[in-house]
Parts: C-alpha cells; sequence; structure tokens
C-alpha cells in the first residue's frame, strides 16, 4: 500500500493496532501486526464495535482459532471497544513483502 494511500486511524483504532502488537505468532515468534497480517482496523464510535480485516500466513494455518480468541481479548482490553469481529480474507495474498523491517531482521530476512 502506497504512503498515500494508508488509512488514517482513530485514536481508539490506534490503541487496537497497538493491542494487536502483544498477539504472537506461536510458530513464528512475531506479533501479527509486523508480520503484516493485520489489513484494517475499524471501531465504531457509537457502538464499540470492532471490525478487524486480516489474513493468515497460509490458508490451512491450524491456529486460526487460538488467534481469533487472542486477537479478540486484546480488542476489546481497549477503552470504548465492546465486541470485535473478525474479516478474514486471502486477498490480497500475504508474502513477506507485507512484513515490517523489524520482523524481516528478526526472522534472519535482511538481505
Amino acid at each position: 500500500m502506497a504512503d498515500e494511500e494508508k488509512k488514517e486511524y482513530s485514536p481508539t483504532e490506534n490503541a487496537v493496532m497497538t493491542a494487536l502488537e502483544k498477539v504472537i505468532d506461536p510458530e513464528l515468534g512475531i506479533d501479527l501486526v509486523n508480520l503484516g497480517l493485520i489489513y484494517d482496523v475499524q471501531v465504531d464510535e457509537d457502538t464499540g464495535q470492532c471490525l478487524i480485516t486480516m489474513t493468515l500466513t497460509t490458508m490451512g494455518c491450524p491456529l486460526g482459532d487460538l488467534l481469533n480468541a487472542a486477537i479478540t481479548d486484546a480488542a476489546t482490553s481497549v477503552d470504548g471497544v465492546k465486541t470485535c469481529k473478525i474479516n478474514l480474507v486471502w486477498e490480497p495474498a500475504w508474502g513477506i513483502d507485507k512484513m515490517s523491517r523489524f520482523a524481516k531482521i528478526a526472522l534472519g530476512l535482511h538481505g
């Protein structure tokens, strides 16, 4: 996503993204945000409903249910967020290009 296309997040949405940095992919040992698995966060400030659009590293990822619970717990830990729904998508497909520089270095992909 080009810089000019990046979404402006509300303070609550930013807080959700920060909370999601504590959700670690158990296979890779890196948080979901730095892995680039979180595509979007939307919070309806009136209802407290949060919608997280994300993907997984692979379609058959056995950790989907575990991550679902951890993501929901992280999102609803933010003041003003009452519920969380996860929109799991496969397009655009995840690839290492979506990872942050931190994640790439941590996984030894800094070449």
